[in-house]
């Protein structure tokens, strides 16, 4: 055990032996001058505490603190009630604070224990109350506030952690408060009472067992017991203040009494005006004149002096910010800073600020938030964090999304307006300005407000800027997320399968595969939008075929067929017939008769005119499917899929390549057209 934890024990156990075993009076000074001691430390602790979290047991001990005064009570009373003689702390708190009269003692006993139950325990139980609700209130605002941050890029994953954890530890703090002033309004109330206790047995101890008159009985018992109501309400009192300021700070970055001493007098203005008034009352009134004009010149003369400093520490601000900039001029450049790239950012003009300004109602941070959830729940992989800032070349109402630095695509919007999209079934048409939607390149128009429940009455798909750039920007995110996945993303999915499951990372990573080959086959998948959730099973098919073969693009066809469920739900809905093409066996023979295999990958050595009158078709039966309203699917023998995907990827972005073997065998298909050449 540590020696602090060793001292606390030794405290809160002296508390209950105290109150079983009679101690002597000797024992019982030492133990109050501790008290006391505790209850100053407590004081100045607070007060020169920068937060309150840097007092986060307070609650703790006010409690242990109660205990032990109590305890102390109870000894003292001990002494009083069986020897008359409870030691030398309480004797002289009882003379030298009444100044040995009865009457003044009991007078100030009696403020004390006013000034503490009536006012300030009174106060610090309110704003205890007062605070804790407010914090509790205020936590859904913070947690969004954290997570605005993080999606900005201001703060990282660590950083925010941080946030959330200290702000669950002030609403545990505040909340614990609330309840922990009501042991120090019970020790007041406790205190009061054992006072009358003592005064009414010490007289009737005096009289019954020492033989003493009413009038020495009283005299003796009641000095002795205001003397140790005193020795413990004013530690109770130091404690009491204690809570008050530390349920009160307001600040959090700086030292109590600096800031105290510059809020109160800090402005010489205030100074002015003070001197002049104290002034002006020791000369018209018969207030004392020496004493009233000394205090008001003394202040007039403050405000100057603080005055004379204001200006010469702005002046050497302006020195020193003239120096801070010469030198950074001298100084060669810092391009560290320079050379990192935002993995995803997303730049708009001064008009659309407002969509991601917070204070004038723009929820578009919001949105990024869920586009990051949207996506790891789609795909399974985490989103990097998504960079916005306004840049004030663009026009007022564009945007532009760049991929690692690079743009790829760009949009404008209409503040204030509406885009309406014919679903292809609205016959009359509204007025607007013509437009393309952002993301899918469709037909669309720009509506106003007014006309936007007419719009949607007549069947329009009417959409809000935000929804707009948030659509585009989800869009952008799944055609590049395949590139946006590092070896370090990798190491985090692993990581969190190793916790469930080592036996399989241990023999997976690295003994068979590499963090990059891993990388490659989940990039793969994603390429082609395959969700890389189930990345237990994903693994598990790695670790049975790695051993044969460490080609990861034979790799991912094995994954996607262990994959074939996801897959199937996926482009095949059920209970329903597809519609999809076929590759003629002809062109498939032709195509793996042109595979070569060569140590930088695998490359196609068809005719260009043979790969031209093939892309053709495709092509061709890609677009019947279209105007179905159906996905251009093409489905080919396993061996084929993957060559025919590269061979047609640049042409046709969108097409969807499955082999049989990833298809299941309740899914109902329709041969709509062949491939052919």
């Amino acid at each position: 055990m540590k020696k602090a934890d060793i001292g606390v024990a030794l405290y809160v156990l002296a508390a209950f032996v105290m109150l079983i075993v009679p101690i002597p009076n000797w024992l019982l000074d030492i133990l109050l001058a501790v008290n006391m001691s505790v209850a100053f430390s407590i004081l100045f602790g607070c007060m020169f505490a920068r937060e309150v979290l840097d007092m986060s047991f307070f609650p703790t001990v006010l409690l242990f603190t109660t205990i032990f005064r109590i305890a102390l009570n109870v000894s003292s009373t001990r002494l009083i009630l069986t020897t008359g003689d409870p030691g030398n702390v309480v004797a002289t708190f009882g003379n030298y604070v009444g100044g040995g009269d009865l009457v003044v003692g009991i007078i100030v006993f009696i403020i004390l224990i006013l000034i503490q139950f009536m006012v300030i325990n009174k106060g610090s139980e309110r704003v205890a109350e007062v605070t804790a609700r407010f914090t509790l209130d205020a936590m859904p605002g913070k947690q969004m506030a954290i997570d605005a941050d993080l999606n900005t890029g201001a703060i990282n994953d660590a950083q925010a952690k941080e946030r959330r954890e200290k702000i669950q530890q002030e609403a545990s703090f505040f909340g614990s408060m609330d309840g922990a002033v009501k042991y120090v309004k019970g020790d007041a109330t406790a205190g009061l009472t054992i006072t009358f206790v003592n005064i009414i047995g010490g007289i009737a101890m005096g009289m019954l067992r020492q033989g003493m008159d009413i009038g020495a009985a009283l005299d003796k018992y009641t000095i002795l017991t205001i003397g140790d109501g005193l020795v413990s309400q004013i530690p109770s009192l130091l404690i009491s203040l204690s809570t008050g300021i530390l349920v009160t700070k307001g600040s959090k970055d700086a030292d109590f009494g600096t800031v105290l001493v510059r809020q109160l007098f800090g402005v010489p203005k205030v100074l002015y005006f003070v001197g002049a008034t104290i002034t002006v009352l020791g000369i018209v009134t018969p207030l004392n004149t020496i004493l009233f004009v000394g205090l008001g010149i003394a202040f007039i003369i403050s405000g100057r002096v603080i005055a004379g400093t204001i200006e010469t520490s702005k002046i050497e601000e302006e020195v020193d910010a003239d120096e801070t900039a010469a030198e950074s001029m001298r100084q060669p450049e810092n391009v560290n800073s320079l050379l990192q790239v935002d993995p995803i950012e997303l730049e708009f003009g001064y008009g659309i600020i407002p969509l991601a300004d917070v204070n004038q109602g723009g929820d578009l941070l919001d949105r990024v938030v869920m586009i990051r959830r949207q996506v790891a729940l789609e795909l399974g992989t985490v989103v990097p964090i998504i960079r916005l800032r306004d840049n004030i070349q663009l026009n007022p109402n564009q945007y532009i999304i760049k991929i690692k630095g690079v743009q790829v695509s760009e949009g404008e919007i209409l503040f204030d307006h509406y885009m309406a999209m014919n679903p292809g079934f609205v016959e009359e048409e509204i007025t607007g300005i013509p437009t393309f939607e952002p993301s899918f390149h469709l037909p669309a128009i720009w509506i106003t407000e007014g006309q936007r429940e007419r719009a949607e009455s007549l069947g329009y798909t009417v959409v809000d800027p935000p929804s707009i750039i948030a659509t585009h920007l989800t869009e952008i995110i799944r055609q590049h997320i395949a590139e946006l996945l590092t070896r370090q993303d990798v190491q985090n999915l692993i990581n969190n399968i190793k916790e469930s499951n080592p036996s399989l990372i241990e023999e997976l990573v690295p003994k068979l595969l590499g963090l990059g080959e891993i990388q490659k086959v989940l990039q793969n998948l994603l390429r082609e939008g395959i969700s890389i959730r189930d990345l237990l099973t994903i693994l598990e098919t790695l670790a049975d075929y790695a051993s044969t073969t460490r080609d990861t693009d034979i790799l991912t066809e094995y994954v996607r067929q262990s994959l074939k469920r996801a897959i199937s739900s996926k482009y095949f809905p059920a209970n329903e017939t597809t519609s999809v093409v076929t590759l003629d066996p002809r062109v498939e023979q032709e195509i793996m008769a042109s595979v070569k295999q060569t140590e930088q990958g695998v490359y196609l050595t068809l005719d260009p005119e043979r790969s031209k009158a093939i892309i053709a078709s495709v092509e061709a039966e890609a677009d019947k499917l279209e105007k179905l309203g159906k996905n251009p699917i093409v489905v080919t023998s396993p061996i084929v899929r993957m060559y025919f995907k590269k061979m047609t990827e640049d042409y046709l972005r969108d097409l969807i390549v499955v082999s049989y073997n990833e298809i299941e065998s309740n899914v109902e298909l329709q041969s709509v057209g062949m491939v052919t050449a």
